[in-house]
């Protein structure tokens, strides 16, 4: 390994060793276990970076068993635009009890040579949420009366927000940071002024290294990270380490904060298509009354350039 590539790996192990002294709650935006398969809803630079349009689709459930437990739905589509550019679009569905919020979101991105084999990738973001939380439908007193300060619906139809992002990377190694929303939305409606804070201004650190065990790829050794700074909160992280089996199957584990764990697989049916499940076990104090959180994902590409792979897609 040259020089250039061993900067990187050093820069991971510093960023692992710093997490003891970090003290770690709950994410206050969508988590997705299976980002590391595709980074573009947290990094608009990610976006188009691979020759072939692509689709993604993922569905996480939260804490199966408990009644309006958290459900997130994202679908995302890239596609290359030139040689170094590249175009991207997310749609996030995030409902909890009775709380929607729907994210729709355009990214461009564009790519800078630093070196030989080392590309830089810039990227904007684009969108917009809408939000809806029916109060009157909450029955909040034990004995069901009415409650005056929950009289009216919140139903914000169009709050804008953009984000930038970078993403450096080689055949081997990927570093990027970002911060996807970058005003701070307040949701505030009606008579009652409701308000929450929804949108949280989030900085995203993710961080991943591939290593070839085996000849001809047989086998490679992908760890990952997840760094998370909502700005007022402490750091939340994601630690990961991924198995690629004969080009065809990852398995993984990943260690988050707020007590959880996860087992991560990609199923890579050929070279267009793939497969994904994981489930979390949250070992706190939720866990006796929940059934785990469990997440499936669909990747599709498509080969409308008709171009020769300079790349093999490991994250």
């Amino acid at each position: 390994m040259n020089k250039l590539k061993i900067k990187p790996l050093n820069f991971v192990l510093v960023l692992l060793m710093l997490l003891g002294t970090v003290k770690s709650y709950g994410q206050v935006e969508p988590i997705m276990t299976q980002y590391m398969f595709n980074i573009q809803p947290y990094n608009p630079a990610y976006a188009g970076m691979w020759e072939k349009i692509g689709f993604s689709s993922l569905v996480r459930k939260q804490w199966v068993g408990i009644n309006r437990s958290p459900l997130t739905q994202v679908i995302s589509f890239h596609s290359p635009f030139n040689t170094k550019a590249g175009l991207g679009l997310n749609v996030t569905n995030d409902v909890y009890a009775l709380e929607k919020k729907l994210g729709v979101f355009g990214d461009y991105a564009y790519e800078i040579a630093v070196a030989p084999r080392t590309r830089l990738r810039l990227g904007l973001k684009v969108g917009f949420h809408n939000y809806s939380n029916p109060l009157p439908d909450y029955r909040l007193d034990p004995n069901d009366e009415y409650d005056q300060a929950f009289a009216e619906y919140v139903d914000l139809q169009f709050l804008p927000n953009f984000g930038v992002g970078a993403f450096l990377y080689e055949d081997d190694y990927y570093i990027g940071l970002s911060m996807p929303k970058m005003l701070s939305n307040g949701y505030k409606a009606n008579l009652n002024i409701y308000n929450t804070e929804a949108q949280l201004q989030s900085i995203y650190l993710t961080a991943g290294c591939v290593f070839r065990l085996i000849q001809y790829n047989y086998l490679i050794f992908k760890p990952t990270l997840l760094l998370t700074a909502n700005i007022g909160l402490p750091v939340q992280y994601d630690i990961g380490t991924n198995f690629l089996l004969y080009e065809q199957l990852w398995l993984g584990m990943m260690m988050r904060s707020g007590n959880a764990l996860s087992f991560v697989s990609q199923w890579l049916i050929d070279k267009n298509l793939r497969i994904g499940f994981a489930m979390d076990v949250a070992y706190n104090e939720l866990f006796p009354h929940q059934y785990g959180t469990y997440e499936l994902s669909l990747g599709f590409n498509m080969d409308f350039f008709g171009r020769s792979y300079i790349r093999a897609k490991y994250f």
